[in-house]
């Protein structure tokens, strides 16, 4: 069995520099390429790891795996932000595992929710099929499917729900997914 440890990321400069990595990688070609360089994702983990954010790193055998961020949204409620496991490795548990280590974390602090935004950029889920509008909208968020293995299903298993979507986010039927759990 693989030896698991969750660490803060901003404590090893070499640790941030395989999150920023591990960060460009995963993104690659979903959509538009958040963070399409090594010095833009750089700068996210910098972010993600500046006080008061939280940011966990995952090893398995002493090598990352995986992290994850929290940021304040609004006092008591923080946005998820982001969420990645090593493409070889997701499917194994790691992913469930860090949301419930960052909740533990964030709980242990005050915070009694969680918001986040899964975009969908590639047409993976139903809302992509369709032009929202105040005639269809809740109709088709409470209809919402996965239709190509879309994150907001992975998130509804750990406890998050929909709340809304922001039609059009990153272009015509490229929605931004909005989820929340309390903790």
């Amino acid at each position: 069995m693989p030896a698991i440890e969750f660490v803060e990321l901003g404590q090893d400069p070499a640790l941030m520099e395989d999150a920023a990595s591990l960060l460009t990688r995963t993104f690659k070609g979903l959509g538009k390429d958040a963070w399409p360089t090594i010095e833009s994702a750089r700068q996210e983990v910098a972010e993600c790891v500046a006080a008061p954010n939280v940011a966990v790193a995952l090893l398995v055998d002493g090598r990352l795996a995986g992290w994850i961020g929290a940021r304040p949204m609004y006092e008591l409620t923080w946005e998820l932000h982001p969420l990645l496991v090593d493409a070889a490795l997701q499917g194994s548990g790691y992913g469930r595992a860090l949301v419930a280590e960052l909740e533990r974390r964030a709980a242990a602090r005050g915070v009694i929710g969680f918001v986040l935004g899964t975009d969908d950029e590639t047409g993976a889920t139903s809302l992509s099929a369709v032009r929202l509008d105040a005639s269809n909208y809740l109709k088709e968020l409470a209809a919402l499917t996965d239709r190509k293995n879309h994150p907001f299903e992975f998130y509804r298993k750990c406890g998050y729900i929909v709340v809304g979507a922001i039609p059009d986010a990153n272009g015509p039927g490229k929605p931004d997914i909005w989820m929340w759990k309390r903790l």
